[in-house]
C-alpha cells in the first residue's frame, strides 16, 4: 500500500498510484521525478528512493509534494505507452495543477501545442540539438514548458544563463554540472550567459541552507570573481559573435537600485504567502531555523536578475540545480508581468555520488576547479577514484565522449573499470587544467602507484626551519598537508594502519620529525590514493 509520508494524498489519487506503480515495474523510460513518485506508490521510503535514483532525499521530497498537490493527471499524460494500464482508468475528481507552480517532465514535443512546428509524428519530431543532449547525458530535470523551450531552440539562438555567487576564489566540482550545461548550450548553437553575483553575494542564497551565509565584505567578492573568472575562460569562448558567452555581473544593476522605487515596481509582483510555500523557504522554518529579512529577499533578486537579463541581453532561459526551482519560477514570473517577454526554466538533478555523498566534496574538503586551489594531480586523483558505479554517469556529464562510449566505459567491471576511471579522470582534468596537466597527473600516479616511487606532481607541503623546530609531528604534517582533516582524524588513521611515511607503516601519531629526517623530501600516504610530499624549505 502506499505510504503516506508527510503529505496528504486523496483516496483516488492513492488508487492510481498503486495501479501505475504495478505496471511501472521495468519501465525505464520514466523520467526520475515520475519515478520517485511511483517508487513512493510501492511503499519505498524517501532514504531508498533517492539511494535507487541517485538523487537527494530533499529532491524526492520535492517531487512528492509537487505531484501530490497538483494531482496525477500530469503523470498521466507522460507516461509512455503501455505504461499506467488500468491507472488510466481510474479518474480524479479534483486532479488539477497549477503551470506555474508545478514542472513539465520533458517528454518528447507535441505539435498540437505548438502549430509552428512540423505536423509529423512525435518519434519523427526534429529535437533541438541543446535539450537532446540535455536528456541524453542525464542532465535535465524539470522544464517549465518544454514543448515552448524545444520551439524557441529550433527557431534561432537562444541566450541562456546561470548565476554564480562568488562566495570563494574558486568553483568546486559540485559546479561543474552547470558549467558543462553553459558549454553545450554554446557548443549547440546558442549564447550562454555567465551570471556572477556581485551583489547577491552580499545577501547569500539561503536555499535548503541551515543558517545564514557569512556576509561578505565588496573586496572579498571582486578578488572571488576574478578568480571564478579564470574558471570559465577554460570551458566557454568569450567575445561579440551571436554564440559568444557573455559575463555579467548583477552588481551593476542592484547596487544602484532605490529601495523603494524597487518596492513599488518590483515587490508588489510578490506574494508572500507563495514565497512561504516554497520547498527552499519551507524546509528552513519546518525545522524552526530563523529565515532572516535579507535572506528572503534573496528570491525577489534573483528573479529580478532574470528580467534584467532578459531587458539587457534578450535572455528567454534560466538553467539550475534543482534547489533553485522556486527562485528561476519567480524569475519567470516577474519577467513576463515587467516586459510581457516568453521565458523558460531548465534545473538539473541535485548531484550525489553512488555512495550518497554530496557533489565536489572528497576526504580532504572541497575539490576546487582552480589549480591554485587544488593541484591538477589531487584534482585528478579525485576522478580516478571516484566509486565504480559512478563511471558512466559521470563521464556523460562531465565529458564530451560519444554518450554510446560512455555506457560503454560505464558497464566495464572488476580490473577493467580502472581503465574508465583513468580515461574520466583525463577527460575532466583536461577541459578543466588543460592536457598537459591530465598527462603529468597521470604520469605522476603511474610513478607513484605502479613503481613505488615519489613523483613529481604530488601535493608538496614546505615546511621552514621555524615550522619544523625541535622537531613536528606526524599528526601535525597530516593536517598541515591536507591528508587530515583535524588532529583527531589524523590519530584515528594512524591508529587504523592507514600512514606510511616513505613505506614504511605508522603507529605512532606523535612521532617527531626533526631537520635531520626532513634534508630529503619525506612521502607521507593517507590510505592507499592519497599522498604528499614534506620537504624542509632551504
Amino acid at each position: 500500500m502506499f505510504v503516506e509520508q508527510e503529505i496528504k494524498i486523496g483516496v483516488d489519487d492513492r488508487k492510481r498510484l498503486e495501479a501505475i506503480a504495478r505496471s511501472f515495474r521495468g519501465a525505464r523510460a520514466l523520467s526520475r521525478n515520475v519515478k520517485a513518485v511511483l517508487l513512493a506508490a510501492n511503499g519505498l521510503h524517501d532514504r531508498d528512493i533517492a539511494k535507487q535514483l541517485r538523487v537527494s532525499r530533499v529532491q524526492v521530497r520535492q517531487w512528492r509534494n509537487r505531484y501530490a498537490k497538483t494531482g496525477l493527471d500530469s503523470i498521466l499524460d507522460r507516461l509512455p505507452d503501455g505504461v499506467g494500464g488500468a491507472a488510466a482508468a481510474v479518474q480524479s475528481p479534483d486532479s488539477r495543477g497549477d503551470a506555474e507552480a508545478s514542472p513539465a517532465i520533458l517528454p518528447d514535443p507535441d505539435p498540437s501545442e505548438h502549430p509552428e512546428a512540423p505536423s509529423v509524428g512525435k518519434k519523427d519530431l526534429p529535437r533541438s540539438d541543446f535539450l537532446q543532449v540535455m536528456r541524453e547525458r542525464g542532465f535535465a530535470a524539470d522544464c517549465t514548458d518544454s514543448q515552448g523551450l524545444e520551439t524557441a531552440l529550433r527557431s534561432g539562438v537562444v541566450s541562456g544563463y546561470i548565476g554564480f555567487d562568488a562566495t570563494a576564489p574558486s568553483l568546486h566540482a559540485g559546479s561543474l554540472i552547470q558549467i558543462m550545461m553553459l558549454r553545450w548550450l554554446q557548443k549547440t548553437g546558442h549564447r550562454p550567459i555567465v551570471l556572477m553575483g556581485g551583489g547577491t553575494s552580499m545577501v547569500g542564497d539561503p536555499s535548503f541552507r541551515a543558517e545564514e551565509r557569512p556576509l561578505l565584505e565588496p573586496e572579498s567578492i571582486r578578488t572571488n570573481i576574478d578568480g571564478i573568472r579564470a574558471v570559465f575562460m577554460r570551458f566557454l569562448d568569450f567575445g561579440d559573435g551571436p554564440s559568444d558567452a557573455v559575463m555579467a555581473n548583477n552588481g551593476d544593476w542592484l547596487g544602484d537600485l532605490n529601495y523603494l522605487d524597487f518596492l513599488r515596481s518590483v515587490g508588489r509582483h510578490f506574494s508572500v504567502n507563495r514565497m512561504l510555500g516554497f520547498e527552499s523557504v519551507k524546509s528552513r522554518l519546518d525545522r524552526e531555523q530563523s529565515l532572516s529579512f535579507l535572506e528572503f529577499n534573496y528570491m525577489v533578486l534573483q528573479a529580478y536578475d532574470f528580467a534584467e537579463l532578459s531587458r539587457r541581453y534578450g535572455c528567454a532561459l534560466q538553467m539550475g540545480g534543482s534547489d533553485q526551482w522556486g527562485n528561476i519560477v519567480n524569475g519567470i514570473d516577474l519577467t513576463r508581468r515587467l516586459h510581457n517577454a516568453e521565458v523558460y526554466g531548465l534545473t538539473s538533478p541535485l548531484l550525489t555520488t553512488a555512495s550518497g555523498d554530496k557533489m565536489g566534496k572528497s576526504a580532504g574538503g572541497a575539490v576546487w576547479l582552480n589549480s591554485e586551489m587544488l593541484s591538477s594531480y589531487e584534482f585528478w586523483q579525485y576522478w580516478r577514484n571516484v566509486d565504480d558505479a559512478d563511471v558512466g554517469r559521470f563521464l556523460k556529464l562531465f565529458t564530451e565522449l560519444p554518450v554510446g562510449e560512455c555506457e560503454i566505459l560505464g558497464a566495464l567491471r572488476d580490473s577493467e573499470i580502472n581503465d574508465a576511471k583513468i580515461r574520466l579522470a583525463n577527460e575532466v582534468t583536461s577541459l578543466c587544467h588543460g592536457e598537459d596537466a591530465a598527462r603529468d597527473a597521470e604520469s605522476t600516479a603511474a610513478e607513484v602507484f605502479r613503481k613505488g616511487g615519489v613523483g613529481d606532481g604530488l601535493p608538496t607541503l614546505s615546511l621552514s626551519a621555524s615550522d619544523v623546530g625541535d622537531g613536528i609531528s606526524v599528526a601535525q604534517i597530516l593536517v598541515r598537508s591536507g591528508l587530515a582533516s583535524s588532529g583527531k582524524e589524523a590519530r584515528r588513521l594512524v591508529a587504523g594502519n592507514g600512514v606510511r611515511i616513505d613505506g614504511s607503516l605508522l603507529t605512532d601519531a606523535g612521532l617527531l620529525l626533526d631537520r635531520k629526517a626532513l634534508a630529503s623530501p619525506v612521502k607521507l600516504s593517507a590510505g592507499r590514493k592519497r599522498h604528499a610530499l614534506v620537504t624542509l624549505a632551504s
